[in-house]
């Protein structure tokens, strides 16, 4: 099998492994619970304490997770005051702004956001669509979808290592899933693939790992 490099010195397989070589991946569930145990018990290497806030650039942001502490936690880390409020359009889910205004996080199922009459030009993915799992991936670019302005443009970061050598998450999600999920709605175009190979991916057994960053745009005959 040939090779390439990524950007660095990490080399990786010139024809990444397809989705069918990673048979424990498509059958992982990982449920809402299990996600919010991780943050209860700290269990959250993946987390980053310090952040590129596309807000001090002076855009509004909107996110959306199921874990209360998390969303709590990113005020708190960056100092941000905030004010919680309830959601009448989501029963149960909880909105955390800043006093500022200009960052909106709501607590809830992604799948009951799109109760809220939004749509938005643009979408940054960095260890969402890696984390949903693969029998939820179709759902969800559904509803991906169903937020994007036409002239949206939508950021999406997946990663590329050898699957068979972990059951993720984050999950290995190559180019045929995008373009079947995404690809009769969107152009899709892959902008960068980034070494992302650190002691932690070591850890798990990897030889590489990578970020791959995609920009996908709707098209202009989609509805």
């Amino acid at each position: 099998m040939g090779r390439y490099r990524c950007q660095g010195t990490m080399e990786i397989p010139e024809t990444p492994p397809g989705d069918e070589t990673a048979p424990r991946q498509q059958s992982k569930v990982v449920d809402e619970e299990e996600w919010k145990k991780k943050w209860e018990q700290k269990n959250t290497s993946f987390h980053k304490d310090q952040v590129h806030r596309l807000a001090d650039m002076g855009h509004t942001i909107t996110g959306v997770d199921v874990s209360e502490i998390g969303l709590k936690d990113f005020f708190t880390e960056q100092n941000i005051p905030y004010v919680e409020e309830d959601v009448p359009a989501i029963p149960g889910a909880k909105l955390f702004k800043s006093s500022s205004g200009n960052i909106s996080l709501y607590c809830c199922s992604f799948y009951d956001f799109i109760r809220i009459p939004a749509k938005y030009d643009g979408i940054w993915d960095k260890g969402s669509l890696v984390a949903i799992n693969p029998c939820d991936r179709e759902r969800y670019a559904k509803t991906v979808l169903s937020l994007m302005e036409q002239d949206c443009c939508y950021l999406l970061v997946t990663v590329l290592y050898n699957p068979v050598l972990i059951e993720g998450p984050p999950f290995y999600v190559p180019n045929s899933v995008i373009e079947k999920l995404y690809g009769e709605s969107c152009d899709i175009r892959l902008l960068q693939t980034v070494d992302s190979l650190d002691e932690r991916t070591r850890g798990w057994g990897l030889d590489y790992y990578c970020e791959r960053i995609h920009l996908l745009t709707l098209k202009a005959n989609s509805p």
